[in-house]
């Protein structure tokens, strides 16, 4: 059988590699790296305990990082150790709760690293109050924030879709 002119051509490229640019795609992943490191490190989630249920709320602005207080159904804890019973708040008829108090007084002398010492410096508390618990009780610890001098208090809650207009 005879070969055409096409045939031969082919077979004598057929033999060679083609060669691969790297430089170009490695421009790329490395773009991509610093989009997905600048991006990621711009949000910060508080986990909340599944015992805590959180009110909803349409705010825009995102949390900064502070000392936190959960406050349960059945407790209260700073920083992630448990301090008082709620049963014990409603008990007491005084506005400052001593545990709580004590715990937040302790926070300057147990700074471990930057992160730990700007947090401290901040003054500033985020409460997680569960929506059961009474306003009663929420008080008293905001009370106790700010004679310890935490004067910036924020209440977090869940962050819900805006509603739109009806029309």
């Amino acid at each position: 059988m005879k070969s055409s002119r096409r045939m031969k051509r082919m077979s004598r490229n057929r033999g060679q590699a083609v060669a691969l640019n790297l430089t170009s795609l490695m421009d790329v992943f490395t773009i991509l790296v610093f989009f997905l490191l600048v991006n990621s490190a711009s949000t910060e989630v508080l986990q909340t305990p599944k015992t805590i249920k959180l009110p909803a709320s349409e705010i825009e602005a995102k949390p900064r990082e502070t000392v936190v207080i959960f406050v349960s159904a059945s407790e209260v804890t700073v920083q992630g150790e448990r301090v008082v019973l709620i049963s014990e708040i409603l008990a007491t008829e005084s506005q400052d709760i001593s545990a709580i108090a004590e715990k937040l007084s302790q926070l300057n002398d147990k700074i471990i690293g930057l992160s730990t010492k700007a947090v401290a410096n901040s003054r500033e508390v985020t409460i997680l109050a569960d929506r059961t618990v009474p306003f009663n009780v929420v008080k008293k610890v905001m009370s106790t924030c700010t004679s310890q001098g935490f004067e910036r208090i924020s209440l977090a809650v869940l962050q819900k879709a805006p509603e739109k207009a009806k029309g």
